[in-house]
């Protein structure tokens, strides 16, 4: 059991290093929408704090943006799988706590 309690907190510890080295995230999506009259410009929108939020990116400022997405998608993807790690381990814990009180005749 222990094995597999510290298999999870290894995935646990590398998931929180890959979170700190991501460097800036920005959340929302990044489009090219073209105005009536000829010209095109990119729109960011996103959601934060329970309010959208739109935003015009200026041609030079794309790569950035597009990164700081790219980086924000990855950071929810960590963190959903931090989360099912930490249920896992939760667990892994109740259950070793469990087997001890059973073998030493304990109870709560």
């Amino acid at each position: 059991m222990k094995t597999r309690q510290q298999a999870v907190q290894k995935k646990i510890d590398r998931i929180k290093k890959e979170i700190v080295s991501l460097g800036h995230i920005h959340p929302g999506s990044l489009s090219m929408q073209r105005r009536a009259r000829g010209g095109e410009y990119w729109h960011l929108s996103y959601n934060h704090a329970g309010k959208g939020h739109t935003e015009y990116i200026r041609k030079s400022d794309v790569s950035i943006v597009q990164e700081e997405l790219k980086n924000h998608k990855r950071f929810r993807e960590l963190i959903s799988e931090w989360i099912g790690l930490e249920i896992e381990l939760s667990r892994i814990k109740r259950k070793s706590i469990g087997r001890s009180q059973m073998k030493t005749g304990k109870s709560s």
